[in-house]
């Protein structure tokens, strides 16, 4: 399952659908800030939310937590920065975790469950400008989840270039 993300992931307040492969609008990632804490809402073509992301306030590092059902699914951290890879960790509620490596400026990365791809967000092929491709590799996987791990790890990679 392949899906295109518009590269506006620069801040909080932006909104921007999420299409299929075949251009069809599935998900709209709906962007609000708040006064003491900002959030997303993943949204399906009919408005309904799906997932929920916010930043979690009072942490040491940067962390996000993502939310279905107002519970919460997963939390994401940065792990540690190399020059040329950079790695998250996205502990779910269940105990178990995905690690997200690659070049995540660059939207070279993949997502990865016990040694075992799940999805690969690249820049190739879709070849139109600001645009990167989400595959996911598992018939089995969360897609709402896959892509807001996606949207999260690119905003804590685009929040540390703004920190300098």
């Amino acid at each position: 399952m392949r899906f295109l993300v518009y590269d506006r992931l620069l801040g909080f307040g932006d909104d921007y659908w999420i299409e299929d492969d075949r251009g069809t609008k599935v998900f709209l990632v709906d962007g609000t800030s708040m006064r003491l804490r900002d959030r997303w809402e993943l949204k399906d073509a009919q408005g309904r939310v799906l997932i929920g992301i916010r930043q979690k306030m009072l942490a040491l590092r940067d962390t996000l937590v993502i939310e279905r059902g107002g519970e919460p699914l997963a939390t994401i951290r940065r792990k540690r920065l190399s020059p040329l890879r950079n790695h998250c960790r996205v502990s779910l509620a269940d105990g178990h975790e995905l690690d997200v490596s690659g070049r995540i400026p660059d939207r070279e990365f993949a997502v990865e469950y016990d040694g075992e791809p799940l999805a690969v967000v690249s820049r190739r092929p879709p070849a139109v400008r600001d645009t990167y491709g989400l595959d996911i590799v598992r018939d089995d996987a969360d897609p709402a989840l896959l892509l807001a791990v996606a949207v999260c790890v690119i905003h804590l990679s685009e929040k540390e270039r703004e920190d300098g």
